[in-house]
């Protein structure tokens, strides 16, 4: 232990918890180090962790000018000079980040600004990188110097393996990766999304500080876990974590009122104190049994995540601006849904789009009830937003993620279309989401068989196009094929309009149908799960709006 021992506060250290027999890693192979790392063979062992990190890490493939242990003793002199280490001033690219201390002695604390101020000469590329204190911090346990550290962090630091994604570096990567987790949130944590979106002005706020909770607030016994895998696996297991954390907030602290003004401060707050109610073991557990994850979907919504934010010019660190969320009330006017209604629908919508202005583009109270003159509307504007009043009050409506000219590529046949991101919604009486039925039960995917109710063709037609001839690791089409140059079979079969009729749905098993007059539509509800329809069976149509996305 003491050859890596140097920076380390033994007396913070829960020493009792590490082994002292002699163990190695002789494993190469992937599948049995992702075993290995998840049940943390090498957690109690502290010169074994340092030997996996130091192996794992230098199979890291990098850049061919990557700054080296020796790089680091001949700046480091000249770049701290005669001051003190422990009042050295942080590059701007960690925003004031915390410096997590992670039981480093004296000594240890210090050295971590003067390895960041040596990073931040060799690397001037770096523009935002807040998790890098914490991950400096981190390896400094397991470092004989301050020398080795620095050339552990550079490594990963200066990957160049396209598919191998590891610490965020600019403030677009980092503003993509929270709108990328608030997505994942909204789909598979949402409860919690429901309420966060109750108790918080701002969703992405508190959302854009996943990565704080992981590098920052959570416990060093825990981020120690997390790095174990995360150096075997990649970025991927920083979102499950994330998840697990919010799921268990969620769990410990339902119907119980805030601790502070903020839910913001209390999240950080559970993390802090993790240990009263979750193990590291548990939380692992927690992560690793989130289902539906791929890496490739998860690239699929940072690619389009990042495109959204460079394209209304999002791309550097500024001054707080409420980007998300922000359905301003003066300028918004519906028949059919209020400011906080509609706010409360922006919540669900994907966060590349949720930082665009509703646009209405089609009411039936000014353009009439006429189909062609819906689709003239709505043509040309992706996504679309369909909300409905019936005569008996009831609210309902979709988010549409296709343009409806994809319905000409059937010719004359009624063909469905869309992506994996529709979805079908009620407001009144009850507020009800449902999700799309082959993301959120991905058993139907594999049926390959009609459902016996043939009333709700909308779901049937989404399980018959999921059928077992198609690979298993197949992409979730979240996002429109032609926009990435996938496969047909990635997209989804969520809506069709012809020149008599529209149809939507498939979320869990909900399909709703207008006639071509506007004027009447019915739903379809196939009873697998038990949900409440969308409105009455047959209804007559108050209103229809169909809304778009403006910059």
């Amino acid at each position: 232990m003491e050859e890596y021992g140097r920076f380390v506060d033994w007396d913070k250290m829960d020493v009792s918890a590490q082994s002292q027999d002699t163990k190695e890693l002789t494993c190469t192979e992937f599948q049995e180090l992702k075993q290995l790392a998840r049940q943390g063979y090498w957690a109690k062992n502290h010169s074994l962790r340092a030997k996996v990190y130091h192996k794992l890490i230098s199979n890291i493939p990098c850049r061919t000018v990557t700054p080296d242990a020796n790089v680091y003793r001949d700046i480091v002199v000249k770049i701290v000079g005669k001051r003190s280490s422990s009042s050295l001033p942080l590059p701007e690219f960690v925003d004031n980040s915390l410096v997590p201390t992670y039981c480093l002695n004296a000594e240890g604390i210090g050295a971590v600004r003067k390895i960041i101020l040596c990073i931040a000469n060799q690397f001037p590329d770096i523009s935002f990188c807040p998790a890098l204190p914490a991950v400096v911090a981190l390896l400094l346990h397991y470092s004989k110097d301050e020398a080795e550290c620095f050339e552990q962090v550079c490594r990963i630091l200066a990957c160049n393996d396209p598919s191998k994604r590891l610490i965020d570096q600019t403030f677009l990567a980092f503003e993509s990766s929270c709108m990328t987790f608030g997505d994942l949130v909204n789909k598979y944590c949402q409860a919690a999304h429901k309420l966060m979106v109750a108790v918080s002005e701002d969703v992405l706020e508190v959302y854009s500080d996943w990565q704080r909770w992981l590098f920052g607030e959570l416990p060093m016994a825990y981020v120690a876990r997390v790095f174990d895998v995360f150096l075997v696996e990649g970025y991927k297991v920083l979102y499950r974590v994330a998840l697990a954390l919010l799921k268990f907030f969620h769990k410990v602290r339902a119907g119980q009122p805030l601790e502070s003004d903020s839910i913001q401060q209390d999240i950080r707050a559970f993390v802090r104190g993790i240990a009263k109610s979750v193990s590291p073991e548990r939380l692992l557990e927690k992560a690793f049994a989130i289902r539906l994850f791929s890496r490739k979907e998860i690239q699929l919504l940072q690619m389009a995540n990042e495109k959204a934010l460079q394209q209304k010019g999002i791309t550097v660190k500024q001054k707080r601006q409420n980007v998300h969320l922000a359905v301003h009330a003066e300028n918004f006017k519906s028949e059919i849904v209020s400011v906080k209604e509609m706010r409360d629908i922006w919540s669900w919508i994907p966060e590349r789009f949720a930082l665009c202005q509703p646009l209405l583009l089609f009411t039936t109270l000014e353009h009439g009830c006429s189909l062609s003159r819906f689709y003239s509307h709505s043509e040309g504007h992706e996504p679309t937003l369909l909300l409905i009043k019936t005569t008996a009050k009831e609210v309902c409506g979709a988010f549409l993620s296709t343009d409806w000219s994809e319905r000409r590529r059937g010719g004359n046949k009624l063909s469905f279309f869309g992506t994996g991101e529709c979805f079908v919604f009620r407001l009144q009486p009850e507020v009800e989401r449902y999700e799309w039925v082959v993301i959120k039960h991905p058993e139907l995917a594999t049926t390959g068989a009609e459902p016996e109710n043939h009333s709700c063709p909308a779901a049937g037609a989404l399980r018959t196009g999921s059928g077992p001839s198609e690979p298993p690791e197949r992409l979730s089409p979240f996002l429109a094929a032609r926009h990435f140059h996938l496969p047909s079979k990635t997209a989804s079969m969520f809506m069709a309009g012809s020149s008599e009729c529209i149809i939507v749905g498939g979320g869990d098993g909900q399909a709703l149908y207008l006639d071509a007059d506007l004027n009447h539509g019915r739903t379809s509800h196939c009873n697998t799960f038990n949900n409440q329809p969308l409105c009455s069976e047959s209804f007559q149509i108050s209103v229809l709006e169909v809304w778009g996305f403006r910059d």
